[in-house]
């Protein structure tokens, strides 16, 4: 399954859509649409990723690398990774937890909780 990555802007935040696989071939694109939102000077950036359904070491990598961007440039990165839904809950949820990097993502359930100032992250 392809990779797809659709941009919206939801209340000052910067939202990118993921759905399907990240692995060393498609998670790149991530990569890139997260270095075009900071060069236009966004600073808030949530991925969705309620819909993709494979995550191999490598989108995680992107992930990390995302997070660390953001935080170099005093940006803010919180990720969708609802606990219930399609499969159990986010196979990238569970992939996160099982390497022990769940807990350095500010992590919600839904959009409007991610882009909600007021909102606490769900707990690692």
């Amino acid at each position: 399954m392809a990779l797809r990555v659709k941009a919206e802007e939801r209340d000052g935040w910067t939202v990118l859509h993921v759905s399907g696989e990240m692995d060393l071939v498609t998670s790149p694109g991530v990569r890139q649409h997260v270095h075009d939102a900071v060069a236009e000077g966004r600073r808030s950036v949530v991925l969705d990723l309620s819909d993709v359904r494979f995550c191999d070491s490598s989108g995680v990598g992107v992930l990390i690398a995302a997070r660390r961007l953001m935080r170099s440039c005093t940006g803010r990165l919180r990720l969708i990774l609802p606990a219930q839904g399609a499969v159990d809950g986010s196979h990238v949820n569970r992939v996160l937890a099982a390497l022990g990097v769940r807990r350095l993502f500010e992590v919600f359930q839904d959009l409007d909780a991610a882009v909600d100032d007021t909102a606490r992250p769900l707990s690692a």
